[in-house]
């Protein structure tokens, strides 16, 4: 072995150099050396099952007569997934016994597989097909009346189908559900030439992430719904996409094809993986493989409509457009806009510039729970961070987050990091699913949980103070004395104190607003108290609740900031402050853009059938569209390019996948024609120039263009390429890997400061209430998600699940309809009750409410209710 941790070897007369503890299929592999595959992944723990990758090998020992080192040969062939290098080795891949070896392996994998290729769904990018081409022998030595004949078309559950006759009993996908994503929901039956894989859970296959295994299975064994059956791989088109569900930022690829189903229209087929080892690696979750059926559902709307006689009615747009137009005039600068999460930073920045050339910053993100994108352009995690290289001497501490249900990939990286031996503290008011791979649980009472991180800042500030100048710094330390830790948040504190690198993950489950900005804070305060701001793999990450709220944030839409984070002088009513307008007059108009308050918040209702005048813009008629004076067809993501920015700040493009429905139009574009009509300073009439005009006003934006978006580099492992046998059929990336833009922090001669927020309570309930907490689900009832009927088998019915003891107190068990006051508002569920302890269940004293499922009145913080059994 050399001085710097390499090892030397030869393979088929090729001196390769790859690092110590390389397995034999991977240093061919980063040489463009061909070893064939079928149970090996690199993802996985190496497990030698289906022999494809013998090889010869050679190792150097001391000979037995002179000492000397020689170059002792293996008497078999050895599994080159399961044997590292060592220095001076010799690796022999294409001899006349290794193309034996493996010619016979295919031969005896074929002897129980269908000769179905013409009609399997993973006929041209099957790497068993591909290797039967290149090593089959054209015949068989095997009675073809002899073949196996098992169930097809075998449901492991509602999404994935099961061909057992395709089977090579490789385990990918088991191994993938028990080493990955820890759902061990899958298993081998039986022994022998019957092995079948079966699923283990009810419902079959409970897994946020089982689409993967498709992805990695090396045959057509696995196949998800809502494909099979739907098209031929070279048919397709292939499209780089982002995903427009959670703060991750999935890279993904759109197949597209014309569809005789959908009248001869080029439609979304099926969403791949895109591979970027920094965001998501090669996987996706669920949500995002399944949820892409509102791109071309037959609810869209196509053409503008404009309210007459009390209905909405199709109208032109000329017409439509000079009646906004003419409203907005009136009304002037007494209009508030509120804006969702799926719109592009294209489309954010437009919409504030238009909101503002009225006169008006009555500008916020809906719903608008965390208040703190300041913050993350502070101390956010540093440029370059990466989860995927977290391990041994790192810590993650994640709070006030259901993490595998608001951000399913960062939770499958977190748990990854544990297994390479990082820490991770949770701080959460209940049980969720990341409690078992923590070492540090420390459980506290919801609202309590930035007292605790204080309670952590105190106790490990002496050991690991920062070695930059801090301003704030000793007025915050003089105020923790308040805040003693426990025993279990001293042994937390202590982990952080020795820490190479921290990375604070932040939610605000039950949290207010103000409970939500005052937990970042305290996260903030941590991270620069301890010096873990500025560098890769240390800083704050914020589990936003959408796709592109970090990049509404950064691009304005704020009632307290304009572009880049700049204060305002006369700042602008926040959403409460909006509704309360309405009703009082102050404001007179709303312009909602790709926000639903109506379906989820009884006060919008009331404010919207208050407002003077209300335009929406959206891909369905909504429960808000429902209210609205003017609605706006506007295009998905798959028909227009633009931006995202993901939670971990970076900026990654995506592409038109599928031609335009309708006459929808670009949330931007619409933006710019009526602010061009209102006589107003617009934005250009091209995507890509408006961020270079973000460029401009935000200055952590400068440089970042649709150029440099597209540029790609190499990365390890290699998927996706011609021998999909090595990684599975995940898109390489050819598209794009997107840009972090950089912090305050990661500027050294930044002066960095923190600052003091009380931290908020909880409400406390009164005699006979409990605090009801709303909490979040991955398979809600959203519009566009609504749409992917092949998931609706997943998405509960509401519910709102108690505490044992509460439970029977109110005499109520699990099925039963409750009714909960909340906010003088009634909202009916059925009721859960879970075992005490359980992944998800209450704690005393509260109910949880997942947001999203019912069709109002879910509270968007935690708030007192009663909570009593419906009866007759």
């Amino acid at each position: 072995m050399t001085e710097n941790n390499t090892v030397t070897l030869t393979i088929d007369d090729v001196e390769v150099t790859v690092p110590a503890g390389t397995l034999i299929v991977d240093a061919a592999k980063k040489y463009g050396i061909d070893i064939p595959v079928f149970c090996y992944h690199p993802k996985l723990d190496p497990v030698g099952m289906c022999r494809m990758c013998l090889v010869e090998v050679g190792a150097p020992r001391p000979s037995r007569e002179t000492g000397e080192m020689e170059l002792a040969w293996y008497p078999t062939l050895q599994t080159a997934c399961t044997m590292t290098v060592v220095e001076g080795m010799v690796v022999r891949t294409a001899t006349e016994n290794v193309t034996q070896a493996r010619d016979d392996i295919i031969e005896f994998l074929l002897t129980s597989h269908p000769l179905d290729c013409p009609i399997c769904d993973k006929g041209g990018e099957c790497p068993l097909q591909n290797l039967t081409m290149r090593h089959g022998a054209g015949t068989s030595r095997f009675d073809f009346d002899q073949k196996m004949h098992l169930d097809k078309h075998v449901p492991l559950g509602e999404l994935i189908y099961l061909d057992r006759e395709r089977c090579i009993q490789c385990g990918r996908c088991t191994r993938f559900c028990d080493e990955i994503v820890d759902d061990p929901v899958l298993a081998f039956r039986q022994r022998g030439r019957r092995l079948q894989i079966i699923s283990t859970s009810e419902p079959g296959f409970d897994s946020y992430f089982s689409g993967n295994t498709t992805d990695i299975c090396p045959v057509g064994a696995l196949t998800t719904a809502d494909f099979r059956f739907g098209a031929r791989p070279w048919e397709m088109g292939h499209v780089a996409t982002v995903c427009s569900h959670c703060p991750v930022g999935c890279n993904m690829s759109f197949s597209t094809r014309t569809d005789r189903d959908a009248g001869g229209q080029v439609v979304v087929k099926r969403v791949m993986p895109r591979q970027n080892e920094q965001v998501n690696e090669i996987w996706i979750c669920d949500k995002g493989r399944f949820g892409h059926h509102f791109t071309n559902s037959p609810e869209r709307l196509t053409r503008p409509l404009m309210r007459e006689g009390g209905e909405l009615v199709e109208k032109d747009w000329p017409e439509v457009m000079a009646t906004l137009v003419a409203k907005l005039k009136a009304v002037n600068a007494d209009v508030a806009g509120l804006a969702g999460s799926r719109l592009s930073n294209e489309d954010l920045y437009a919409f504030q510039k238009l909101i503002r050339g009225m006169g008006s910053n009555h500008l916020n993100v809906y719903p608008a729970r965390l208040d703190c994108g300041d913050l993350v352009a502070q101390v956010g995690v540093g440029q370059g961070t990466n989860l995927g290289t977290l391990g041994k001497g790192d810590v993650i501490l994640v709070a006030a987050s259901d993490l595998e249900e608001e951000a399913p990939i960062w939770w499958l990286r977190v748990k990854q990091a544990t297994d390479r031996g990082a820490t991770l503290i949770v701080i959460n008011g209940r049980p969720t699913k990341l409690d078992r791979h923590a070492t540090h649980n420390l459980r506290a009472a919801f609202g309590d949980e930035a007292a605790t991180l204080y309670a952590l800042l105190g106790a490990a500030i002496d050991e690991a103070r920062s070695g930059r100048e801090v301003d704030g710094l000793d007025d915050l330390v003089s105020k923790l004395g308040a805040f003693k830790a426990d025993d279990a948040q001293q042994a937390a504190a202590e982990a952080i104190a020795a820490a190479t690198n921290v990375v604070a993950i932040v939610g605000n489950e039950g949290l207010s607003r103000d409970g939500g900005r005052a937990l970042a804070q305290a996260a903030a305060n941590l991270l620069t108290g301890t010096g873990h701001v500025g560098r890769p793999n240390n800083g704050l990450l914020v589990v936003w609740p959408g796709a592109n709220v970090q990049g509404a944030f950064d691009v304005g839409i704020s009632p307290q900031w304009g572009p880049g984070y700049q204060p305002l002088s006369v700042p602008g009513l926040d959403t409460i402050g909006v509704l309360n307008g309405v009703k009082s007059r102050s404001v007179k108009a709303l312009y909602i853009a790709g926000a639903d308050p109506a379906a989820e918040d009884p006060a919008a209702v009331e404010a919207l059938n208050a407002a003077e005048f209300v335009v929406v813009q959206d891909m369905f008629l909504t429960e808000t569209a429902r209210l609205a004076d003017i609605v706006l067809p506007v295009q998905s993501v798959a028909e227009r390019e633009g931006t995202y920015t993901s939670g971990e700040r970076r900026v990654q493009r995506f592409y038109p996948a599928i031609p335009v429905v309708g006459q929808s139009r670009a949330d931007w574009d619409i933006f710019r024609e009526v602010a061009e009509s209102l006589g107003l300073e617009t934005v250009p009439a091209a995507a890509a120039s408006i961020l270079l005009e973000i460029g401009q006003a935000v200055p952590a934006y400068a440089g970042i263009t649709y150029q440099e978006l597209a540029k790609v580099e190499e990365q390890w492992p290699d998927v996706g390429g011609d021998d999909l046998y090595y990684g599975g059929t995940a898109f390489q990336n050819t598209r794009g890997l997107g840009i972090q833009w950089a912090t305050l922090a990661d500027d050294p001669d930044a002066a960095l400061s923190v600052s003091w927020i009380e931290p908020a309570e909880a409400p406390q309930p009164a005699g006979g209430e409990l605090l009801v907490v709303p909490t979040t689900v991955l398979y809600n009832r959203e519009t566009a998600f609504a749409q992917s009927v092949v998931v609706h088998q997943r998405v509960p019915l509401p519910y709102v699940a108690l505490h044992p003891a509460d439970a029977e107190r109110l005499g109520v068990a699990t099925g039963d309809a409750v009714l909960l006051s909340v906010n003088g508002h009634e909202v009916q569920a059925s009721a859960r009750v879970d075992d005490e302890g359980a992944e998800g269940s209450a704690p005393p004293g509260v109910a949880l409410l997942p947001m999203k499922l019912q069709v109002a009145a879910t509270p968007t913080q935690a708030v007192t209710a009663t909570v009593q059994k419906v009866t007759g």
